[in-house]
């Protein structure tokens, strides 16, 4: 079902993503797209894509500035309509990812999961979860993993139907996005 999906919307949105893909350019030049190793299925890294949303300014030091600084204001748009997300319909169609489970998160926090948060790796990432119709980014880390977890043990196909058709309402409310004042969610910190 992921790659007739993915392929089917890959398709049909084609020239909203070459357009987008020229607006990216013109705002921020080459690369149009950001590429992060994340971990995927049972924790072995993959390449995920999205637009880029974000210039590479630095100090004087050549220390990244931070993540409001860098965002532009085309990207802050992408990023609130969530279209920045859709070369993520690549990753699916090659089986990195799935449209619906846990957010792949940075492979630096591997080592910080618990045994219980480590099972968010026992199904393929997804472009939108349970986590994300249930807050998005404005839930604490660990409500996140109880969320992914909880999807893991309880997935099913009309439950994955249920999480699209919410994210749905989510993106046009563009509901959850961020915390206010934030460009991006707060770091990862392990549990004690």
């Amino acid at each position: 079902m992921d790659v007739v999906l993915s392929a089917t919307m890959l398709v049909i949105l084609s020239p909203l993503l070459l357009t987008i893909a020229a607006i990216v350019l013109v705002d921020l030049g080459l690369p149009v797209f950001f590429r992060h190793t994340r971990p995927g299925l049972r924790g072995v890294p993959f390449s995920l894509i999205k637009f880029r949303t974000m210039r590479e300014l630095r100090d004087i030091d050549g220390r990244l500035l931070a993540n409001e600084v860098r965002l532009t204001r085309i990207g802050r748009f992408l990023r609130s309509t969530s279209l920045d997300e859709l070369p993520e319909l690549w990753n699916v169609l090659k089986g990195d990812m799935s449209l619906v489970g846990p957010r792949p998160l940075l492979i630096e926090y591997l080592p910080m999961y618990t045994a219980t948060q480590s099972r968010r790796h026992e199904v393929r990432p997804g472009i939108t979860g349970w986590a994300q119709v249930n807050g998005r980014n404005t839930v604490s880390w660990e409500e996140r993993f109880q969320m992914d977890v909880w999807y893991v043990d309880n997935r099913t196909l009309w439950l994955d139907l249920r999480i699209l058709a919410l994210t749905i309402g989510k993106v046009l409310s563009r509901e959850g996005i961020s915390v206010p004042g934030k460009a991006t969610i707060d770091r990862f910190k392990a549990s004690k």
